[in-house]
């Protein structure tokens, strides 16, 4: 099983950049039928740890270490995260270019969380990505099918004002599956 922990934002803040995303050169080059891969408004997702593929088996060891450090991480804020998404970026080059948005707001905390995730990983011998913890939100995968130009377009065009701030209130395990489909196994408030 292919698994990813993560936060979502909630409907509204889905609403506003998916609106926002439409707007961008991605955004017309879908319109016009070209394949830039908009990420999907119920895939939109703020991922904070990476595991990859993990036997079944091991799916009890995978929620006891994220139900601990979802815990861990209420027992230590008055409130969850607040967080909007705001400002852009690119990962890649070619054929791997991601265009995605920031996240802003209580991002410290976020931080603090990602880290209690990957140490409960990590004490349960769990896999996990261990690139250090950049917190965003992927919007398209436009790869080579636009010309770098409209994509460095579209991340200045990100960066013209905030969403609306969202507290980031629940953990969700995620299993995702090539297409891509995203179904969630588990779970925790924040």
């Amino acid at each position: 099983m292919r698994l990813f922990v993560a936060v979502y934002p909630p409907p509204a803040a889905v609403a506003e950049i998916t609106a926002r995303t439409a707007r961008l050169r991605v955004g017309a080059a879908t319109a016009a039928g070209l394949d830039v891969r908009l990420t999907a408004p119920a895939h939109l997702h703020v991922t904070l740890a990476f595991l990859g593929e993990v036997g079944p088996d091991r799916l009890p060891e995978v929620t006891d270490a994220l139900g601990s450090a979802a815990g861990e991480a209420r027992a230590g804020w008055n409130h969850p995260p607040r967080l909007r998404l705001g400002g852009g970026g690119c990962f890649g080059q070619g054929r791997s270019t991601v265009l995605w948005v920031d996240v802003q707001g209580e991002v410290a905390a976020l931080r603090t969380l990602a880290r209690r995730i990957r140490a409960a990983l990590g004490r349960a011998a769990l896999p996990y990505d261990r690139r250090p913890f950049r917190p965003h939100l992927t919007v398209a995968r436009p790869g080579d099918r636009l010309d770098p130009s409209d994509v460095d377009a579209d991340r200045l065009a990100l960066d013209g004002h905030p969403g609306p701030q969202w507290p980031a209130t629940e953990l969700v395990l995620v299993h995702s599956r090539p297409g891509p489909r995203h179904t969630p196994l588990a779970s925790w408030p924040l």
